[in-house]
């Protein structure tokens, strides 16, 4: 296989987890690496690049981790924002990915890119429902600090080091559903 393609595949896998935890923090990051000449996108995706594209990306980051430090608005937004989730997951990967296919772009970024923030933010969701139902909200606050720092993390890391974190990010997956599997057959 062709290091292109598989430096694509850890990017892609990177990028679109870091979606799962705040959908336009990865996004805002990606643009702003392209912008630097640090990652390299497809050309149809350089307007995530463009000054209305960071302009609109980093307006609504502020928006999107203020609102998740209001109790319950939180619990609201996880609605929204899973399958909003997968759309960003999605698009990220496909602006990375070098398939001149269309359809196999968009079909492989759907099921890798979409996947990892599918699963990410249904984790996220699941532990934010369960701190609302013990703890009334009160301790949501530190979930989406968590959070917030893991969507800017995550995706900086993954534009350094996308072989490493992929390997992370597939790493935590596996482990989680190996508790998942063990937990139901105890």
């Amino acid at each position: 296989m062709d290091k292109e393609i598989i430096t694509a595949v850890a990017l892609g896998i990177g990028l679109s987890a870091s979606t799962g935890f705040r959908v336009f923090v990865p996004l805002l990051i990606a643009g702003a690496a392209a912008r630097f000449g640090i990652l390299p996108m497809n050309e149809s995706f350089c307007w995530l690049s463009s000054n209305a594209g960071l302009g609109s990306l980093g307006v609504a980051t502020i928006v999107e981790i203020a609102a998740y430090y209001i109790p319950f608005v939180d619990n609201l937004l996880d609605h929204i924002s899973t399958p909003i989730s997968i759309g960003a997951g999605t698009l990220i990967s496909a602006s990375v990915l070098p398939i001149d296919n269309e359809i196999m772009k968009w079909l492989s970024s759907l099921v890798l890119g979409g996947g990892s923030a599918a699963l990410v933010q249904g984790a996220t969701a699941f532990l934010r429902l369960g701190s609302s139902g013990t703890t009334g909200g009160a301790a949501n606050f530190l979930l989406a600090s968590g959070e917030n720092i893991a969507a800017i993390v995550t995706p900086i890391f993954t534009i350094l080091l996308p072989l490493v974190m992929a390997i992370l990010i597939l790493l935590t997956f596996w482990i989680a559903y190996r508790l998942i599997v063990r937990r139901r057959n105890v």
